[in-house]
């Protein structure tokens, strides 16, 4: 297998007694999903950097404490994803400078590019209409790449279920999206 190793694999070898923890392995293996995710959740790549490491440091620090109820790949990756709901949330109560502020003036030459705003507008808009539930568990199946099984383990529920909320979600955006699209 092309050198990674499974979470059963990996879990093993961190767990507590008597394997010791390889940072650099564990790292190395979930770097890039715990980026993509960080990035899917700030859209500031520096941002994404900095909450990957400390991310990583808080993962290192707990790892005694995973109990395997989930995967090892489902535990990082909630640890990620509460920590950037943790860091967005604080920085909402600091003061922020707006895109607004920091464009002025600037108008986008096509109407290409202000179809694309105004869709991506009205979508941030529609996912905003949806419970802080449903906004969670749409973010995790398509910004962090969680598959079913892991999103029906993570809130222990069965795979039919998430499918279930998944569509329901997905049919109150696009009905949101329909009822408010400019002609």
């Amino acid at each position: 297998m092309n050198g990674v190793r499974s979470d059963d694999e990996m879990s093993r070898q961190y767990l507590p007694p008597p394997a010791t923890p390889s940072f650099e392995a564990l790292y190395n293996q979930y770097v890039d999903k715990v980026y993509r995710q960080c990035l899917a959740m700030t859209r500031d790549s520096e941002k994404a950097q900095d909450f990957t490491h400390d991310i990583f440091i808080k993962v290192f620090n707990k790892i005694d404490g995973f109990q395997q109820r989930a995967s090892l790949s489902t535990w990082i990756n909630t640890i990620a994803y509460n920590y950037c709901a943790d860091q967005i949330r604080l920085a909402r109560r600091l003061p922020t400078t707006s895109l607004a502020d920091e464009l002025g003036d600037y108008v986008p030459d096509t109407g290409e590019v202000l179809l694309q705003e105004e869709t991506l507008q009205l979508v941030n808009q529609a996912l905003a209409s949806l419970a802080p539930a449903e906004q969670q568990l749409l973010r995790q199946k398509y910004e962090e790449g969680l598959s079913l099984e892991e999103l029906a383990d993570l809130y222990h529920i069965k795979l039919s279920a998430v499918k279930m909320r998944l569509k329901r979600s997905r049919e109150k955006i696009q009905l949101y999206c329909a009822q408010h699209r400019t002609a």
